[in-house]
């Protein structure tokens, strides 16, 4: 993760650069492979964190996370463009050329710090556990098959897409609502849309909190049913927001939507660690990449479809329908809402993963 930021922070640096729309392509291209830090650092948390809490850190991960693209924005926009603004004696052109090296520099310094201080996990890094033979080895791409082969990955794909993918969605699609439907200059409809973004601040959070308590009381069951209620929740909000035609409601409910979009991304990774032990970072790669694959399909169909309440009725439907399919989560060694049953043995959260035999050995 600490090496992706740093080379990310190279064609960072270099967008004041480009002269042209290929140019912009191929930098932006490149900046995009930071994005993949997200699997990394939700596999991360999984790692670090126990099984009672895993949902919650990797809910506050993911939401401060998504806060810090909209926080960026801001300090760039109206704290740092201005300032080097005046630095330059007004020229703007060299402004923007040259403030993108602070995020550049920020990242690049995150990477080290990573790489210089971070362990892979609580017993330490994985080089040394598997040198001490404490930590069996693993290749990718017998970790990519079982994450792969599950269908519970696949379910939570659909689920990732439904959420995260909605909430890419609704960032780009809640502006021209507003300005379709409510007369609203750009301005006054981007301020009201950005109330989206910032509640990933606790909502995330709120998801996988939720998660983790109902673990202890219902088993994998209850993280199950905290999913499809959120999904189904969401959903039902979609319906809802759409059909306002009163802008004070229509505020009102894309908060709750959002604070129900977010608390299913939550929820989603609260399950994630469960579903391969061997794969979890396999696992949480594939069901990240729906959220990207979700927003592309919503994105054609509000594309496709004039009408945006009409778009965001059938994104409704999409949403409900996936939080149903959460009757085929089934884990290995969990009851999950129609078959299964839990095992003890399998109930318990290893970080890292142990062999099943050398687990079952008595320690001395």
């Amino acid at each position: 993760m600490g090496c992706v930021l740093m080379f990310a922070s190279i064609p960072t640096a270099c967008i004041g650069l480009v002269n042209s729309l290929t140019g912009l392509i191929v930098v932006r291209l490149f900046i995009g492979v930071a994005g993949s830090t997200f699997v990394m650092c939700q596999c991360w948390s999984t790692r670090m964190f126990t099984k009672e809490i895993v949902g919650i850190a990797n809910g506050l991960v993911g939401g401060w996370g998504n806060v810090g693209g909209g926080a960026t924005q801001i300090v760039m926009g109206t704290l740092l463009f201005p300032l080097f603004t005046k630095m330059w004696d007004g020229d703007e052109e060299k402004a923007w050329r040259t403030v993108t090296i602070v995020p550049a520099v920020v990242a690049f310094t995150t990477g080290m710090i990573i790489i210089k201080f971070g362990q892979d996990c609580p017993k330490g890094n994985y080089k040394d556990l598997k040198k001490s033979g404490e930590m069996a080895e693993v290749s990718a791409t017998a970790s990519f098959r079982q994450g792969a082969l599950d269908l519970n990955t696949w379910i939570l794909f659909i689920h990732y897409a439904c959420c995260f993918g909605v909430e890419l969605t609704v960032n780009n699609a809640a502006v021209s609502f507003f300005v379709q439907y409510f007369d609203l200059d750009i301005g006054k409809a981007s301020a009201i849309a950005s109330i989206f973004g910032f509640m990933n601040l606790f909502a995330r959070g709120v998801g996988g909190w939720l998660s983790d308590k109902s673990m202890p009381k219902m088993g994998m069951r209850g993280r199950i049913l905290v999913q499809a209620f959120l999904l189904i929740a969401e959903g039902v909000c979609i319906f809802i927001f759409a059909a306002q035609k009163s802008l004070a409601m229509s505020i009102v409910m894309l908060t709750i939507f959002s604070i129900f979009v977010q608390a299913a991304e939550g929820s989603t990774y609260g399950i994630v660690p469960y579903v391969n032990r061997q794969a979890p970072g396999a696992v949480a790669g594939i069901v990240g990449a729906g959220g990207p694959a979700g927003a592309v399909c919503f994105g054609l169909i509000f594309r496709q479809i004039e009408d945006q309440r009409r778009a965001f009725w059938i994104m409704a439907c999409a949403v409900c329908g996936a939080g149903v399919l959460s009757v085929l989560i089934t884990i290995k060694g969990h009851r999950g809402l129609l078959c299964g049953k839990d095992e003890d043995s399998i109930a318990k959260l290893n970080m890292p993963v142990e062999d099943d035999e050398e687990a079952e050995k008595p320690k001395v």
